[in-house]
């Protein structure tokens, strides 16, 4: 009966401890086999298990036969597999703040969340940020603290604190061990007790909403799916209301964890849709699926509401290290990968040294690293990658002006500096939670990083910094400084709140007087000299030498800026030379001296691959 689905989360700050409470959920319900069960079982990509933080949502179906301990609940029978089970699907959510989306994605699929604290760290930024999205979302929300095996000095007030944050009595938080499984199976008492049951109407047509999904070579793209009214089954027709595409379905199931088959999926459940699809664009992640069979031909069905599209903040080129022989496999990677990662966006262009690639779109540094791993690991590309850019709006003006801005994310967008009437750039609202005694030292980096609106606040938890900052400084090396400043005890989180106003030049790039696009960079004015220098530096470390004097001319429109030469091999052309009257020398010197001129006038550079990648991933 629909009465005893529990749909939830865990959210929590990274490393509080999210993935292995999902393993002591997985065993006390016996969803796995203990001899099975291996640490952070949910995570199932390598790149989980390397950096030991969730990536991807990932949904679990478990059944239950604790008691509920509420005797308005129905306790009727709702699967063949244990009549008087509970029915809890969980969806264990990514702790990181690049990967917010998935979180926001997953909680529209489930009525409530266990908001998850370290005990020892107690709460932090994206504590704090996870809490108020299931706030918003109208969930009900349990407070847990975890690790209570490492005897928290503290305990009674990290339990006041979260008791505080969510308004409800300190006797309702939720104290547990995921390591040893302490108190767990109480706190799958309270999901069952507090966390309400869906809400259906009975007899209306079936309408689910498509919270994730990915490919299968056999079964084409599975949508992972909720179930907000009626039912789907084998053979049945569905209709993507977005795209307009229509199909039958191969299969249905849940997720056990594995991907199950079942005979039909019911309101208020949780799972997947087997499409058959091998066009990976005709489904769409947020979008509404029907049985266009149950509705009239006339009616108008409205989408179910789903999320906001994620907007990408952090901008790369991705190239081929090897040359263009494998394009073919990079474009499906990147159309199966956005599958799985629906804020991953991607266009292609070229450039005049590395050929074909993709410009990537990213919601920041850290989901640009694992999208690159992933790449690579999956399936076995290498890449070049240019420098990381933001997103900027620009107003031109005369003939080409417009209400609306032009945005730019890469430096070869850059129009005419007489064109331009005004640029903005996006601002964060930074908020940073500290122990008082890193306080000036956090207060110093927010001023060097041109950080403004600074506000310090006592909390129960913590010192609370909050502050503006362009986007720009906050996704450089912000995060390393500010683990380095506090002994790793300060957390943070960011949201885009607003552009501001900002004055950039296009640095160029000329190598023996040709121009090389790839290389250009946008930055503030007034770090412009230096920063040109740096580079005109950098490429005379990396860059070969020629036959010819080469010259590296960094420029800001006609000025030069910053020039440095890298000298000619020579060869001792005077060596076989020996006595006689020194002209002879000279004649040779000259006639050298012609040579490499009429290589220079004739230069056409050619730099590896090789030293691009050396290039750009010693920028700073």
């Amino acid at each position: 009966m629909i009465n005893n689905i529990r749909n939830f989360v865990i959210i929590a700050h990274i490393d509080h401890g999210k993935s292995t409470l999902a393993d002591r959920f997985l065993e006390i319900t016996e969803t796995v086999p203990r001899e099975q069960l291996s640490e952070q079982f949910l995570d199932r990509m390598n790149l989980e298990r390397q950096h030991g933080v969730t990536i991807k949502m990932h949904p679990v179906r478990m059944l239950w036969s604790g008691i509920a301990g509420n005797s308005t609940l129905d306790k009727g029978p709702i699967s063949s597999d244990n009549s008087s089970s509970f029915v809890l699907n969980l969806i264990d959510t990514p702790g990181h703040v690049d990967f917010n989306y998935e979180v926001s994605r997953a909680l529209v699929a489930v009525e409530g969340a266990v908001l998850l604290v370290d005990a020892l760290k107690g709460i932090q930024a994206q504590t704090l940020s996870n809490f108020h999205l299931a706030q918003n979302s109208g969930l009900k929300i349990i407070g847990a603290l975890n690790k209570i095996d490492l005897n928290v000095i503290n305990l009674v007030d990290r339990q006041k604190e979260l008791a505080q944050l969510l308004k409800v009595p300190e006797k309702e938080i939720m104290l547990v061990s995921a390591k040893t499984g302490q108190g767990v199976e109480l706190l799958l008492q309270q999901i069952v007790n507090q966390i309400p049951p869906p809400i259906i109407e009975v007899g209306k047509p079936f309408k689910a909403l498509i919270f994730d999904s990915q490919y299968d070579y056999y079964k084409g793209v599975i949508a992972y799916v909720r179930v907000f009214d009626g039912k789907i089954k084998k053979g049945d027709k569905i209709k993507f209301l977005a795209t307009r595409s229509e199909v039958e379905v191969l299969e249905v199931g849940y997720f056990k964890p594995a991907l199950t088959p079942i005979s039909e999926l019911h309101s208020g459940e949780i799972g997947w849709i087997a499409t058959g699809l091998k066009e990976l664009r005709q489904v769409r992640v947020g979008d509404t699926v029907i049985n266009p069979r149950e509705v009239g031909k006339n009616e108008i069905v409205s989408p179910l509401a789903g999320y906001k599209e994620p907007q990408s903040m952090v901008y790369a080129s991705f190239y081929l290290a090897g040359g263009g022989q494998d394009f073919e496999i990079f474009s499906q990677a990147l159309a199966k990968l956005k599958l799985n990662d629906w804020a991953l966006n991607y266009t292609p262009e070229n450039s005049e040294i590395l050929g074909r690639g993709y410009r990537l779109g990213f919601l920041g540094m850290f989901h640009l690293k694992i999208t690159q791993e992933r790449l690579e690991q999956e399936y076995g590309l290498d890449f070049v990658i240019t420098d990381p850019t933001i997103p900027y709006k620009v107003w031109l003006k005369g003939k080409t002006a417009s209400l609306e801005p032009f945005i730019i994310t890469n430096p070869s967008q850059w129009p005419q500096e007489d064109l331009i009437e005004r640029i903005e750039e996006p601002w964060v609202d930074l908020s940073i939670i500290t122990p008082f005694q890193f306080v000036p030292n956090i207060l110093k980096l927010i001023h060097e990083n041109r950080g403004s609106n600074i506000t310090t606040n006592s909390t129960t938890f913590g010192i609370e910094i909050k502050a503006k900052m362009p986007l720009d400084e906050t996704i450089k090396k912000f995060y390393d400084n500010l683990k380095s400043v506090s002994s790793g005890y300060a957390s943070m989180d960011y949201i885009i709140s607003e552009y501001r106003l900002v004055s950039l030049v296009k640095l160029e790039v000329f190598l023996a007087g040709d121009k090389f696009e790839s290389l250009s960079k946008l930055v503030i004015t007034e770090k412009a000299e230096q920063e040109a220098r740096k580079l005109a530096l950098k490429l005379k470390n990396l860059l070969p030498q020629q036959n010819y004097p080469l010259a590296i001319q960094v420029k800001i429109g006609s000025r030069i800026v910053a020039r440095e030469t890298i000298p000619a091999l020579k060869k001792d052309v005077t060596g076989y030379l020996y006595g006689g009257d020194r002209t002879r020398k000279m004649k040779l010197w000259q006639k050298q001296k012609k040579g490499k001129k009429r290589l220079l006038a004739n230069a056409k550079l050619q730099i590896p691959s090789s030293v691009f990648i050396k290039i750009f991933s010693s920028r700073e």
